[in-house]
């Protein structure tokens, strides 16, 4: 049954629901938080959610800190505090990211991306369609995560070809694999983690379909209200200012520049250069040495070695860059490197956009203290966030998760780049990459992954682990690939967070939760308790995250179901489904955050389509449970 609780805590949830009170209310809360073990567990917690919602520290560094306090204060033992780390669903979780390397990788899903850029797709409603009717099955047995990154490329060319605003597509893209999720138990690291948690509560692991019954209707009706909404609910934000790569436009696109030896601008002031008015560019800055200047500027005399915050597209940088006018220019603490490696020429180089996913590693730092040049082997020449000009020197920039950065790289470092989680490429290079003939061992690998464990032939995570060694070994996914595939940020925050449902439990804190909400519900019909726990668990997962949701309530839920005499796995089933699906901020869910920069979003866009998407699953979620549990 998971760990039990302190012995001075005996069975206060047995004597609530014979109907004897606690005392007021809330005391039963309030007599395991006055114990200091109940008051350690609650401070960290705290500074856990504060932490969470802050953003001062990464989520999984968050996660580590608080396993780390609970075992200094003896709240947990060492060996409680890391169980998570080797549970059999983050084992599975980790392998399930290798096998969807290796689908992606060897083309095995090369058919999807042909279809999604299909020229029979003419308007975004028959985009949504597709959507919601291949891609959303799909994410049901392959993470989501890596089916965004690999279509959002194809989907903004498609996008520029017809002349389509990508803000019209790609939230509906991420709903539809958000949505597609809960059909089975891969679709996401949410799912595995509530079998996990369910398995250490006593109620044991869920089957590969166990959610199917309630995941596709869910799907269904999720599917109806983004073909019905997409039209009439989200944004039109054009084209250009949807793409920074192929039109930047000058509110959008900032860049530095510097003036090289033999530049027509050397010696000149920037009036007489006609650079302005030849090439329609805005200088915002100049830098000389220490100094830096703003506006305005078309008086000052260039010299070389000066340093410009320019604005302007792409092409007209192009051109100065050929006509050795300027020189592109990383930050200047990345010069050295920049000189050994030497300056390949221009025809050499690909200019592609990155994105920057929540929990990159490179978040939170300068480019000038990431050494960005020579860790990636890549120029960057442009920062965009959002609707937000940048104004400071690229060097000084700190990047943050859902930054766009245009880079010009050679082909081998951008290569590169596509098997590095720090980084999302948005652009196609399906040309550039050598061709395969390993794409039907793939499919024919991940197949075997989903029927084996269906048919009861071999375990979910032996079969997962074996269809990892048959990827590396037939070919489909190489060591280094393996290695990179996984997402470590995501295994260490679910493996960090088991500590917080191990806490709860062992000092009576969910048995002492759960005692008072039985107070408050005792005599409701289960629809109406459903719907609370269900409502409580989509405001944690969008002000926290799913996993610290899972963590958290799954054994308030289970206790409190004990309580009411209801199934506690129908408990188990609601805080999953509502900490699976996450549609109205772009931090409560990893592809919400992809999706974000590109589609040039704000904040309310995603409420406003979102909301009453939430609301209805409210609404039908408890009573889909409630039917397919009899109550």
């Amino acid at each position: 049954m998971g760990p039990n609780p302190d012995p001075m805590f005996p069975s206060l949830l047995a004597a609530a629901a014979a109907g004897f009170p606690a005392g007021a209310a809330g005391s039963a809360f309030l007599e395991v938080a006055r114990h200091p073990s109940g008051l350690i567990t609650l401070l960290v917690f705290a500074g856990a959610i504060v932490l969470f919602v802050g953003g001062w520290l990464a989520p999984e560094v968050t996660g580590l800190l608080a396993a780390a306090l609970l075992v200094t204060f003896k709240v947990l033992k060492p060996d409680e505090a890391v169980r998570g780390f080797g549970s059999p669903a983050l084992i599975t979780l980790m392998g399930l990211f290798a096998v969807s390397a290796g689908l992606f990788r060897s083309g095995g899903l090369d058919r999807l991306r042909a279809l999604i850029g299909s020229e029979a797709v003419r308007s975004p409603q028959r985009m949504i369609t597709l959507l919601v009717t291949v891609v959303a099955p799909i994410s049901g047995f392959i993470p989501n995560t890596p089916i965004v990154a690999t279509l959002l490329p194809v989907i903004e060319g498609w996008c520029h070809r017809r002349g389509v605003s990508p803000s019209k597509v790609l939230l509906p893209l991420s709903f539809a694999t958000v949505l597609g999720g809960t059909i089975s138990l891969l679709g996401t690291s949410t799912n595995l983690l509530a079998s996990d948690v369910s398995r250490q509560l006593g109620y044991g692991s869920f089957e590969l379909f166990s959610f199917t019954a309630i995941g596709i209707p869910v799907w269904l009706l999720g599917s109806l209200y983004l073909l019905w909404a997409s039209d009439r609910l989200l944004p039109d934000r054009g084209l250009d200012d949807g793409d920074l790569l192929n039109s930047l436009t000058r509110e959008g696109y900032l860049t530095e520049v510097q003036v090289p030896e033999g530049s027509e601008l050397a010696g000149q002031s920037l009036h007489n250069s006609r650079l302005q008015r030849r090439y329609d560019v805005d200088v915002l800055e100049l830098q000389r040495g220490n100094e830096l200047f703003s506006a305005p500027l078309a008086d000052r005399v260039l010299q070389v070695g000066d340093r410009l915050v320019l604005r302007c597209n792409r092409e007209t940088l192009l051109r100065l860059q050929q006509e050795s006018t300027v020189l592109l220019s990383p930050p200047a603490e990345q010069e050295e490197c920049l000189e050994e490696m030497g300056h390949p020429e221009i025809t050499t180089m690909r200019t592609v956009e990155v994105l920057l996913p929540n929990g990159s590693t490179i978040t939170g730092s300068s480019v000038r203290d990431l050494r960005f040049r020579q860790r990636y082997n890549a120029t960057l020449l442009a920062v965009r966030r959002g609707n937000q000009v940048l104004r400071e020197l690229l060097g000084q920039v700190v990047l943050q998760s859902g930054d766009v950065l245009l880079l010009q790289a050679p082909l081998d470092a951008i290569r590169g780049m596509q098997a590095n989680n720090d980084l999302v490429l948005l652009d196609e290079l399906e040309k550039d990459m050598p061709t395969t003939n390993r794409k039907w061992v793939a499919v024919l690998v991940a197949a075997l992954v989903i029927l084996l464990p269906l048919f009861k032939v071999v375990n979910l995570m032996a079969a997962v682990l074996l269809g990892v060694v048959i990827m590396v070994a037939t070919g489909c996914l190489r060591p280094g690939e393996l290695q990179r595939s996984v997402r470590w940020d995501v295994i260490l925050l679910l493996g960090s967070l088991s500590c917080f449902s191990e806490a709860m439990q062992k000092t009576g804190l969910a048995e002492a939760l759960a005692t008072d909400l039985l107070h408050s519900l005792q005599g409701w019909p289960a629809y109406a308790v459903l719907l609370v726990v269900f409502v409580l668990a989509q405001l944690f997962t969008e002000a926290l995250s799913n996993g610290t949701t899972v963590v958290l309530l799954m054994p308030i839920a289970t206790a409190l179901a004990t309580g009411l005499g209801l199934p506690p796995r129908a408990f188990i089933f609601a805080i999953t489904f509502a900490a699976s699906q996450s549609f109205l901020t772009p931090i409560g869910y990893q592809t919400n955050l992809m999706v974000f920069g590109p589609g040039r979003y704000r904040f309310l866009d995603m409420t406003r389509y979102g909301a009453p998407l939430t609301l209805g699953l409210a609404l039908v979620v408890p009573f889909l449970i409630c039917r397919h549990f009899g109550l």
